[in-house]
């Protein structure tokens, strides 16, 4: 079965999409026969994919980077692992950590994933919500769907794997990780941020 000719100018868009290669772009839209959204979702399947394998691997390099916002204001330090020296030392690391800053200067998340939030907090949200829900006469099992959802919610708005890239909201930062783990073929951990800000 021949592959479809992909148009260079799709290859180029899909790249400017994903940050990705011109090859793993190609491919992606050869496997989806052109169509752009597919191929995004196909390569963010991959890209979570090589994540899994990777997560067990140690990550004892890295780097720690820091961002002043224009008026110094507002600072950011970012520290990311990885698992080699080499790998830490790339453009694209040193791309994604300045792209952690301005993401954390922007959008002010208080942890790096769900599992780091307090379980009281989380529990006193449940209680909240449950309480907001509690006279709209839905059954017990419908209630709690919703406050899952709001829950899930809550995460996208103060953890920084589950926001939306401010780059490019196609992505969360989850996914824009897992497809420099995919291209980088190394285990990289967001492992901590700090932000300041005066008067705050």
């Amino acid at each position: 079965m021949t592959k479809p000719k992909i148009e260079i100018e799709f290859i180029q868009r899909l790249r400017e999409l994903t940050g990705l290669g011109m090859m793993d772009c190609k491919r992606a839209l050869e496997e989806t026969n052109g169509d752009i959204q597919q191929a995004i979702e196909l390569l963010r399947k991959k890209g979570a994919d090589v994540a899994a394998k990777r997560a067990d691997k140690s990550t004892g390099e890295g780097l720690v980077h820091a961002y002043i916002h224009p008026g110094s204001r507002i600072g950011v330090l970012v520290e990311i692992n990885c698992e080699t020296d080499f790998v830490a030392r790339t453009q694209d690391i040193k791309q994604l950590a300045q792209d952690l800053c301005m993401q954390i200067t922007a959008l002010k998340p208080l942890y790096v994933s769900p599992e780091e939030v307090d379980p009281k907090f989380i529990e006193h949200e449940k209680e909240i919500f449950k309480a907001q829900m509690a006279e709209s006469g839905k059954p017990e099992k419908v209630i709690n769907q919703i406050v899952e959802g709001k829950l899930n919610k809550l995460y996208t708005e103060i953890c920084l794997l589950k926001q939306s890239y401010v780059k490019n909201d196609q992505f969360t930062i989850e996914q824009l990780l897992q497809e420099l783990i995919a291209k980088t073929g190394e285990n990289i951990k967001i492992k901590r941020f700090a932000r300041f800000e005066i008067g705050s």
